[in-house]
């Protein structure tokens, strides 16, 4: 401030532009000051990082401290940002333009305005410089959640994993406490945290819940998901069991990984929608983990939703296809088919098995599985959520919501 003073003296400054620039910087301790006041009124703080899973362990850790009787309100960005009130009900969070990390301190003011004991908000941030402004400027919190280090995004936090590690270190919170299910960066996160004043905490794979302990969830969750959320909820007071029972009513993030079975006639079309899982090693992990690299007697199709602004994602999903990924046949979606095409050939995927509906609308895609199909599929989406994603998600539900219907009708 001092050598402001001084240059400001030396220069020739109008007083107007003095004054506005005096009345800007009130204006920021004012609204500071009135942040901090509202950082105060929650308690607990929960900031959740990470690649993959993020939106999953936000609603899994406020649905887990609810059930343990504590007032929480939760954020997530995910597919479609949602703010979740203390009963458990949650609507869109209204934006007038594009994504900014400012909204956060809206969330914030909304969760005090609530009387909220936690608030467990999702970073909504890339660049590695605005994780640790989320951080430090915003949340503030008490707990830090990193998931995972995977790589996405890596034209921002790249070019490797390594950088991904640094970028996601930014929210670790100074004298709080962390909780990851990283293995492979542990302990450099446990540096980064010690360095800060805040305790470490792993959970590692002997901590994931029972395949009976996991059955109740009505959608496809991760166990590593919840062996994380689990941690963070009995360390700050809820039991195991508690928490366990809170989860399992959980909404799921409409990017979450969900199962949909429709009929016509003697097909039977179950579709796993795995679109937001858009890096290479978690589609790959979700590939065997819901045992499609061991099909028996089903036909097994991938549906590959391509963005026009994440084309880097469609060259990773043209290799895992041609290594891991290996099924009846491929349909693509979104945009660049041809390219896409072109790329998976080069990678040994047979031309037969390609089927470019790039432009397409899920109407005429759908119909096209279908047509695929010899009498049950199982057909796994990835790529991206966006754009396609979405709308052939929506085609999907009333596909289904049909045939529930008709089967009403001849019930009745």
């Amino acid at each position: 401030m001092i050598c402001l003073a001084f240059n400001l003296a030396n220069w020739r400054v109008s007083p107007f532009l003095l004054l506005l620039l005096l009345v800007m910087v009130g204006a920021y301790a004012v609204e500071r000051m009135r942040h901090r006041a509202m950082l105060a009124r929650i308690p607990i703080r929960v900031h959740v990082n990470g690649t993959r899973g993020k939106s999953s362990v936000t609603r899994l850790i406020a649905a887990g401290l609810r059930a343990g009787g504590m007032r929480t309100i939760a954020k997530t960005t995910g597919s479609a940002a949602r703010f979740i009130h203390a009963d458990g009900s949650e609507e869109p969070v209204q934006r007038l333009g594009s994504p900014n990390i400012c909204e956060q301190i809206g969330i914030f003011r909304r969760a005090a305005k609530e009387n909220a004991q936690a608030l467990v908000i999702e970073c909504m941030a890339v660049r590695p410089d605005l994780q640790a402004v989320s951080e430090t400027g915003i949340v503030r919190s008490t707990v830090g959640v990193i998931t995972n280090v995977r790589p996405d995004h890596l034209e921002v936090m790249g070019p490797d994993l390594e950088h991904v590690a640094i970028a996601l270190s930014g929210t670790i919170p100074s004298g709080g406490d962390l909780f990851t299910a990283e293995t492979r960066f542990a302990e450099f996160l446990k540096d980064k945290a010690e360095r800060s004043g805040c305790r470490f905490h792993l959970t590692t794979p002997d901590r994931d819940p029972s395949a009976a302990e996991m059955e109740p969830f009505g959608y496809v969750e991760i166990p590593e998901n919840v062996a994380l959320a689990l941690d963070v909820c009995q360390h700050l007071g809820v039991g195991r069991e508690t928490a366990l029972k809170g989860m399992y009513g959980v909404i799921p993030d409409i990017g979450a990984t969900t199962r949909l079975s429709v009929r016509r006639g003697e097909k039977q079309l179950t579709f796993l929608n795995t679109f937001a899982a858009n890096d290479a090693q978690s589609t790959v992990f979700l590939w065997k983990f819901l045992g499609l690299d061991k099909p028996g007697e089903r036909q097994v199709g991938v549906l590959i939703n391509n963005r026009a602004d994440r084309l880097r994602r469609a060259v990773d999903v043209a290799k895992i296809i041609a290594g891991d990924i290996r099924a009846d046949w491929y349909v693509v979606a979104g945009a660049a088919g041809p390219a896409f095409c072109g790329m998976a050939t080069r990678n040994g995927i047979p031309c037969d098995k390609l089927i470019n509906m790039s432009g397409d609308s899920p109407d005429a895609v759908l119909e096209r599985i279908f047509s695929l199909t010899r009498q049950h599929a199982v057909v796994m989406g990835i790529g991206n959520i966006g754009g396609f994603g979405h709308r052939f998600m929506e085609r999907l539900e009333q596909e289904r919501s049909r045939d529930l219907s008709a089967k009403e009708r001849v019930v009745q």
